[in-house]
């Protein structure tokens, strides 16, 4: 046999319990002690929280599939979809199908999977109809061609893995969405999500969007174990920094290399990184409220909260090469001299500092709120 669907039963993942039970013990213990830090935020903590996470999510997952998303269309859509005040992005309409699937898959887990919300879900992926320069079914399975994972040049490529025939799709489907309910009060809710993950991959049902399909499943389904409609850590954020190794993995499981132990043990350290992960996001969440109380009664006018806001969401030291006047005019649209004028008034109220340089080299830095002249 060369894949693992061409097994009887495949779906039956066989695992080494034993070997699970110490990573997954130390799982729960960090899910448990973030999900105690998340319940003393308050609602506007929490907003801020949730949509730093949904940003990462969305850029994450569309860059595991090579598509590179612009990070201030995502956190305008991710902006509107949460009601927070609307970012400087433009409008893309497949940033906003994505962040629409991965808000209904964890806002609305209690709701039927169907394979009319599967194809509704693909659909959002795809509003032109195309992926990238290739028309495509939208909101239908795959046709009748065999649906293969290849890499490398045109005439070179290399098959990683060919998923199941057409005529076996919609019984596997079928399955698959019965297995989805019957199996959230039987077993551990993290095996469930990897599971679930490696099972649709396998089955691969659409002509393209499966990976982003099978991360907001993924997402569902630990929604569903924490039975919260919020996600306090990005998956995806964890797998973009070992995309290899993850395509590795499911290729050896899904070509029967390696028993489905080797899938679930990998996948129980990617959820713990990722929850390790959320730690700094909300660090830097409370990071930027505190900055905002500090200067709640400050006089900032509109443009100037405009740039202080884009320094505040890169992060400490992440603001590349600092704030300059030319980069001040191009954010605020102003003329050079009302940035300088704007940028004086910064420094003199103490949210600015001047950086070590002259002539065209001065740049300044936030004071965050850690820091003290």
């Amino acid at each position: 046999m060369k894949y693992i669907w061409e097994r009887k039963n495949w779906f039956d993942f066989q695992y080494d319990e034993s070997a699970l039970l110490k990573p997954l013990s130390r799982l729960r213990v960090l899910q448990g002690k973030l999900l105690g830090r998340v319940a003393a935020l308050d609602i506007k903590m929490e907003t801020q929280a949730q949509a730093a996470v949904l940003v990462e999510e969305t850029l994450r997952t569309a860059e595991i599939e090579g598509q590179q998303l612009n990070r201030e269309s995502v956190r305008s859509s991710v902006a509107v979809k949460l009601g927070l005040p609307r970012g400087v992005g433009a409008y893309d309409r497949h940033v906003d199908g994505l962040v629409d699937v991965l808000l209904d898959a964890v806002r609305f887990y209690n709701k039927p999977l169907t394979l009319e919300r599967l194809n509704g879900w693909q659909a959002a992926l795809f509003p032109s109809g195309y992926s990238d320069l290739r028309k495509i079914r939208v909101g239908k399975l795959r046709g009748d061609e065999p649906m293969q994972i290849v890499s490398g040049p045109e005439g070179k490529e290399k098959v990683h893995f060919e998923a199941l025939p057409k005529d076996r799709l919609h019984e596997e489907l079928r399955l698959f969405l019965k297995w989805w309910p019957s199996s959230e009060d039987r077993m551990d809710g993290i095996l469930r999500a990897a599971e679930a993950h490696l099972r649709f991959l396998t089955i691969h049902p659409y002509e393209d969007g499966n990976g982003r399909l099978a991360r907001a499943l993924t997402d569902m389904a630990l929604a569903q174990d924490e039975k919260m409609k919020v996600r306090f850590y990005s998956v995806s954020y964890e797998i973009i920094r070992g995309r290899n190794e993850y395509y590795k993995i499911l290729e050896d499981v899904q070509r029967c290399r390696v028993d489905a132990t080797q899938w679930y043990l990998w996948f129980i350290q990617c959820v713990s990184a990722s929850i390790e992960n959320s730690q700094t996001i909300i660090a830097d969440v409370l990071m930027r409220l505190d900055f905002w109380n500090k200067h709640a009664q400050t006089l900032i006018n509109d443009r100037q909260k405009k740039v202080i806001s884009r320094i505040l969401e890169a992060g400490e030291g992440n603001f590349t090469g600092g704030l300059t006047t030319r980069k001040y005019v191009s954010i605020a649209g102003v003329s050079r001299a009302t940035a300088f004028r704007e940028i004086a008034d910064l420094l003199g109220k103490k949210i600015l500092r001047q950086m070590p340089g002259k002539g065209r080299s001065v740049h300044y830095d936030l004071l965050w709120p850690q820091q003290s002249l």
